[in-house]
């Protein structure tokens, strides 16, 4: 059984309700998050920011004076939530399942945006999914891993250097409850979490020595463009499939608990949070 709303930090356990917080927030504690890395001017870079759960952390850091970053492939999408977003805003085109477009990402950066503090791994897709594994195609199966797994790494591999040369981060990975169990018609993108979960988890034992910090987020269903995606943009099949449910999270709710890991004091480490809707379906 999925823990609802389950923390898990260094040396202490909580648990969020309705998206809040039980107990003292950091707003309420002016010491707690002095140290902390979300600060005023702080740099993220936030992957696939054109929508959804990308978008909307992007919206929730930069409310919070995070100069952010925002990735995609849709140049167009990430120009119009830039222009929202204001001067503190930057897109760049990226596609993480293309290693050149990866491999060049920090040099095409503005140099006064190449230090990275935060990197949310957030690109990711289901394409063709929801289907008997024989009756899927092979090129979706595999675009699927290209991006979710090996774009993540990609990713994380082009960040996390600058990081521990700094001696300062924080990498945040969107998961999915699809990491921790399984479900018919989901065998590509239920591996593609599990990957995800496994790497996130040990990527944190890696540095758990220094000050870089490694969160995984664990979202439930989240009424995004994600499922209209998996038809190939089909809109209809995608908003029927979330209305066929008792209870979807917004992508806002994901922002909420990224946000919440991000501003925790030096001495916690959100290793995992899994977000779920109330009425579970």
């Amino acid at each position: 059984m999925v823990p609802r709303f389950d923390v898990t930090s260094g040396g202490r356990r909580g648990n969020l309700q309705a998206g809040k917080i039980r107990g003292m927030t950091p707003a309420e504690d002016g010491n707690l998050a002095e140290d902390g890395i979300l600060q005023p001017g702080a740099v993220a870079l936030v992957t696939g920011a054109s929508a959804g759960i990308g978008a909307a952390t992007a919206r929730a850091l930069a409310a919070r004076g995070v100069r952010v970053i925002c990735a995609s492939r849709n140049k167009a999408r990430l120009d119009d939530l830039v222009t929202e977003l204001g001067a503190g805003a930057q897109a760049i085109e990226l596609d993480v399942a293309d290693p050149a477009s990866v491999e060049s990402l920090i040099e095409r950066l503005p140099e006064d945006l190449r230090a990275l503090d935060i990197l949310v791994a957030n690109a990711g897709h289901d394409l063709g999914g929801r289907r008997p594994f024989d009756e899927g195609a092979v090129a979706d199966w595999v675009t699927i891993i290209e991006t979710n797994v090996i774009g993540m790494i990609r990713t994380c591999h082009a960040v996390v250097p600058g990081m521990v040369a700094r001696g300062r981060g924080h990498v945040v990975t969107l998961g999915s409850i699809a990491g921790l169990g399984t479900y018919k018609g989901g065998t590509i993108y239920n591996a593609s979490k599990y990957a995800v979960h496994g790497f996130t988890e040990a990527l944190r034992k890696d540095y758990g020595a220094s000050d870089l910090r490694v969160t995984e987020i664990l979202p439930g269903l989240t009424r995004t463009e994600f499922a209209a995606a998996r038809h190939r943009g089909d809109s209809t099949k995608g908003t029927a499939f979330y209305d066929s449910f008792a209870e979807v999270l917004d992508p806002a709710d994901i922002a909420r608990a990224i946000v919440y890991a991000l501003e925790q004091p030096a001495r916690v480490t959100v290793a995992q949070m899994v977000v779920v809707p109330s009425h579970e379906n």
